[in-house]
């Protein structure tokens, strides 16, 4: 079944982000949270690697994500600190961009939850100020988010599917 992402404002300050995957909980935590699952799907639009992926899974650890654009090598990084670690229910971290395409840091709340073998993810990411957030929703971002949970619904369906 085909699973799209809903993206939201929610009151002056927040961004909601909800979809689902049809794996378990479990599974998917460790998707967002391991450094060697992370790098494989988390890439933006086609055209995209990630070459570091650093995560340091626990309150006070740090991560950082690089990416390059294949065709011209331009990086893209950011990163923050975990300020909460919930296995397998929820995350709480500070995002901010090296080269910021919006000022400040921001504070993304992952919650994951699961019913009947099918996890909603939804990430609630808190911004310093409305025009922040406004302009964060007016980037286009959705496109490269979807893409990349397209590419981590191909993940799962390989880790599921029967052997041959």
């Amino acid at each position: 079944m085909k699973r799209s992402l809903a993206i939201a404002p929610r009151g002056d300050l927040d961004i909601v982000m909800t979809r689902s995957f049809d794996a378990p909980r479990a599974l998917v935590f460790d998707a967002f949270t391991k450094p060697e699952l992370v790098s494989r799907w988390l890439l933006g639009p086609d055209g995209w690697s990630m070459p570091i992926c650093e995560i340091d899974l626990r309150v006070g650890g740090r991560y950082r994500y690089v990416w390059r654009r294949d065709k011209d090598a331009k990086a893209m990084a950011s990163g923050g600190v975990f300020r909460e670690v919930a296995p397998p229910n929820r995350t709480v971290a500070t995002e901010q961009f090296e080269d910021p395409w919006y000022p400040g840091e921001a504070i993304t709340t992952t919650e994951f939850v699961e019913k009947g073998g099918l996890t909603t993810v939804t990430m609630s990411m808190h911004f310093d100020t409305q025009e922040i957030r406004d302009g964060v929703l007016k980037s286009g971002m959705e496109s490269g988010v979807e893409r990349s949970y397209q590419r981590l619904d191909e993940m799962f369906a390989a880790q599921v599917a029967p052997s041959a």
